[in-house]
């Protein structure tokens, strides 16, 4: 959840690299300072308070999960989960755990504390999902439920094993962690990959970013679209549907939200 900002900053650092011929290249994910990631700044301004464009994923989300359950034993994984907890809680009903994957060491001691057991602002995204899909409702005590069945792993995205988890979420990582379009698209397909063949996966993408910033940094971005999610994800997936999601005053420099979800193909991903 590494591209989600409300206002930007000055910044000191710079988005692009120069070599010593004066080329220009965006930055890759390994030059970027993940582990000084301003955490608590970014759930706040980020997540203190539902916002429309959220509570239209959460409604997705929810009415395709609850397709899947309930009587599910499943393991899930939310891949790069940063500070925020919604595609978590959208997995109780199907899972008996859930792998919270993520990289930045700043991230992971938030989540360490955010999630045992996590704060009354979570309630209304737990509500929006309650709202239309009686398999939530049945949940019982969700703010204790989530911290037993949460496990929390420090690693990279491009580390992720395959064939290991039975659903899947993955909320503004894969566009967000990189300005090279080749590492977006490996990271994409590494977050499909980790899934078993007919696990069902929801996915999302800022649209169209130009980067954004966090304190004195500027991280870099993949600016996407609807078809390239689609490019990315069609050839080994079912049941894909991937639809923009309305959103244009949450920060500067995108124009939208992409949401997308399916169930991962049976293919076993050798040509990938």
């Amino acid at each position: 959840m590494l591209e989600r900002m409300v206002t930007m900053r000055n910044v000191t650092s710079e988005y692009v690299e120069r070599s010593a011929v004066g080329a220009v290249r965006p930055l890759g994910n390994a030059d970027c300072p993940w582990d000084e990631f301003d955490s608590h700044w970014y759930v706040t301004h980020n997540y203190h308070v539902l916002r429309a464009d959220d509570r239209a994923i959460i409604h997705d989300l929810a009415e395709f999960f609850a397709t899947k359950a309930p009587g599910r034993n499943w393991h899930g994984i939310d891949v790069g989960s940063g500070t925020n907890l919604y595609p978590a809680l959208a997995m109780l009903p199907l899972t008996e755990s859930i792998t919270l994957w993520e990289h930045s060491a700043a991230n992971v001691r938030w989540l360490e504390h955010g999630v045992r057991p996590y704060s009354q602002s979570w309630d209304q995204y737990w509500d929006a999902l309650c709202t239309d899909e009686t398999v939530y409702q049945r949940v019982r005590r969700p703010r204790s439920l989530l911290p037993v069945m949460a496990k929390i792993e420090r690693a990279s995205i491009y580390d992720l094993p395959v064939g290991m988890w039975d659903v899947g979420t993955m909320f503004f990582v894969a566009e967000s962690i990189t300005g090279i379009r080749s590492e977006f698209e490996v990271a994409t397909r590494k977050f499909l990959q980790s899934l078993k063949p007919g696990a069902p996966f929801v996915a999302a993408f800022m649209r169209n970013s130009a980067g954004y910033e966090v304190g004195d940094f500027r991280f870099p971005a993949v600016a996407v679209t609807e078809h390239d999610v689609r490019r990315v994800l069609s050839k080994f997936t079912t049941e894909l549907r991937v639809r923009r999601i309305a959103s244009s005053d949450l920060r500067p420099g995108y124009d939208g939200m992409i949401l997308a979800r399916g169930t991962r193909g049976r293919g076993n991903g050798a040509k990938w």
